[in-house]
């Protein structure tokens, strides 16, 4: 993403976030992430400030996870938690 884009197409997200267009649409319209809906035929757009809080709230979001779930011996073996 070059540093003067300030928009971002959801294919864009897509590459950054390394998932699907149809992944990063339906954060768009679940509301994770902010977005906008920009001419005649309304093509989503997100701002690159946006995707960057994004990401920080699910690196937040996994270090909560992970505090509240902390690894186990049995887990490095291939165990689930509730075995």
């Amino acid at each position: 993403m070059p540093p003067s884009t300030r928009f971002l197409t959801l294919a864009d997200v897509a590459e950054v976030l390394n998932t699907s267009s149809a992944q990063v649409y339906a954060l768009v319209r679940r509301g994770d992430l902010p977005a906008i809906k920009i001419g005649g035929r309304g093509q989503w757009r997100v701002e690159a400030s946006q995707l960057e809080d994004y990401i920080a709230r699910m690196y937040d979001q996994a270090r909560a996870f992970v505090d509240a779930h902390p690894f186990t011996e049995g887990e490095a073996k291939g165990e689930s938690p509730d075995d």
